[in-house]
């Protein structure tokens, strides 16, 4: 029988309130403070980044302040850059490519609220991935919803509300966001 937690991390309906899920969100929480003092050429950012997002390469970093409710559900490929006031909720996985650009205030949303009112008065939800894709840029204050994927060498147009996969070298703008053009390949 599956945890809560590997039900979180599987995208079925889960109880929040679980020991082990809480116990992870106080983790994660107690990093994210730490960083709100610091920098990234701070002494000791390094060793806090890496505890709260395991495996972030050296090449790689993101901006205090920065919060997220896990941390170990966020793959962060080389030569990201993700700026200042980041959110990235993470029950459900986070993957995010190589040399990827994020701007400040975007905002990667994996959890789901049941949609009915009686059921949604519980401590449960689900959880659906998102993927950003290499050599992705995401404009300031872009929001990505619950199960979508950026393609590869794309453009979200900043204040953008990503609610459907977007293909791979498209520029996409609006709310909801909409492939607004194809971007040209080298």
């Amino acid at each position: 029988m599956k945890t809560e937690f590997e039900k979180m991390r599987s995208g079925e309906l889960y109880y929040f309130t679980d020991g082990e899920i809480m116990a992870s969100l106080r983790h994660a929480k107690d990093l994210c403070r730490r960083l709100q003092t610091m920098t990234i050429s701070d002494e000791g950012y390094r060793e806090v980044i890496e505890e709260l997002i395991p495996g972030i390469p050296k090449s790689s970093a993101v901006c205090p302040p920065f919060h997220c409710d896990h941390g170990n559900g966020i793959t962060i490929g080389e030569n990201v850059f993700v700026n200042y006031d980041c959110v990235m909720l993470d029950g459900g996985n986070i993957h995010i490519g190589d040399n990827v650009k994020i701007g400040p205030k975007c905002q990667l949303y994996t959890p789901h609220h049941p949609t009915d009112h009686v059921e949604r008065r519980e401590p449960k939800e689900t959880a659906y991935p998102i993927a950003i894709g290499d050599d992705t840029w995401l404009g300031g204050g872009v929001t990505v919803c619950p199960g979508v994927t950026i393609g590869r060498r794309c453009i979200i147009a900043a204040g953008a509300v990503v609610t459907r996969d977007i293909p791979d070298d498209c520029l996409a703008a609006g709310n909801p966001a909409v492939v607004k053009k194809r971007l040209a390949e080298k």
